[in-house]
């Protein structure tokens, strides 16, 4: 019975040994993002990623001698299951995660991260996601209140609209961004007639559109996402309603146009250059890639700026020469690099510095060209 459990024992220590061992060899990252659920374009977009990345740099052998882990958590883009993938992706030993897609995911999971000292970067642009200043955390975007002031500017100085409509979800994004956007308007006084909110994925938005139709607005503004902005564009023509429309940013998305079908055509969207009009090789090299691995396009500049913020923590391993987070954190706040989507920089609270918007027109055959500014 002793020589029995003396072996199970030497048993238990080995394999307790070899996890250990496993663990060392492998440099865990954790990607958390929407996989499934009316996101599930831009989540699985942020995935295959991250996977790519990661088998690029196995492929050149790794970092500090040790193969890239990518582990992924499925969010669905909401608040708890965000929560639940926080802890669940810090119990595996991730010390970086990737995502998420919103920013009331990213929000509900940034706290754990923050504790367990892992650091997160993210494309969520709600300006609250800065507050706390966590020293774990980098976004990869900008936050609603530059969008805002760019939008506004547009709105009211270059295409002179003098009636405007301001629409969002309740998501704390599309809140976020509207409100900063009706404040911006105000700032250089614009007139909005219309400000109202919309329940997501409820697919028929004509109630609140016949209700805006009566005031006559010549531009429509919607901070919410691109799979019920689609369908607002497609039920605005249906009615009628000859008004502008103009999508914020969580619009740049393929699935819009199909959405929106026809109605698609002149429809606008503002945000950051968009992937296939980024001037720079690195960002061309990984586009080819990822269609070259994936067979599609990646699906939004989303994507591209989440691989950014992982390619960031990547080169500040190699740069510290170790997987300490903290160094790796004061390593980036304390240097610039280049990145697929240009400079790549933070300030103390983890908000990236210098980026430009742009507004974009969609053509008839669902590709954009730039509206604003022009060259």
């Amino acid at each position: 019975m002793k020589k029995l459990f003396s072996l199970s024992l030497m048993l238990m220590v080995s394999a307790f040994f070899a996890v250990g061992a496993f663990a060392a060899d492998t440099i865990k990252i954790g990607v958390q993002a929407p996989i499934t659920g009316e996101y599930a374009n831009e989540g699985q977009g942020i995935d295959n990623a991250a996977r790519l990345l990661a088998e690029q740099y196995n492929a050149k052998g790794g970092l500090l001698g040790k193969k890239l882990e990518v582990f992924t958590c499925d969010d669905e883009a909401q608040a708890m299951k965000a929560a639940i993938c926080a802890k669940e992706l810090v119990e595996k030993g991730v010390i970086m995660i990737i995502g998420s897609y919103t920013s009331s995911a990213a929000e509900a999971a940034q706290r754990t991260y923050f504790r367990a000292g892992v650091l997160q970067t993210t494309d969520g642009t709600s300006d609250s996601l800065t507050k706390n200043g966590y020293w774990t955390f980098f976004r990869n975007s900008n936050p609603n209140s530059a969008n805002a002031a760019f939008t506004a500017d547009y709105m009211v100085n270059a295409a002179k609209f003098k009636r405007i409509a301001i629409l969002s979800d309740h998501s704390s994004y599309a809140q976020g961004l509207a409100d900063a956007v009706t404040a911006e308007v105000k700032k250089v006084n614009g007139n909005i007639v219309y400000s109202g909110k919309i329940k997501a994925n409820s697919q028929n938005f004509t109630p609140v559109l016949t209700s805006m139709k009566s005031l006559n607005p010549d531009v429509i503004y919607f901070a919410g996402y691109y799979a019920d902005g689609g369908l607002i564009r497609a039920q605005q023509k249906q009615l009628g309603i000859n008004a502008e429309f103009i999508g914020g940013d969580a619009n740049d998305n393929v699935d819009f146009v199909k959405l929106a079908g026809a109605a698609a055509k002149d429809a606008k969207i503002v945000n950051v250059p968009t992937p296939d009009m980024l001037p720079y090789d690195s960002a061309k090299k990984f586009l080819a890639a990822y269609n070259a691995k994936y067979g599609k396009e990646i699906p939004s500049i989303w994507a591209l700026l989440n691989a950014d913020g992982m390619f960031a923590f990547l080169t500040a391993i190699e740069k510290t020469q170790s997987t300490d987070t903290k160094k790796m954190s004061d390593w980036l706040h304390a240097n610039e690099l280049d990145g697929f989507s240009g400079k790549l920089k933070w300030d103390k609270n983890g908000e990236r510095v210098g980026s430009t918007f742009m507004v974009y027109n969609i053509k008839a055959d669902g590709s954009y060209e730039v509206a604003y500014p022009k060259k």
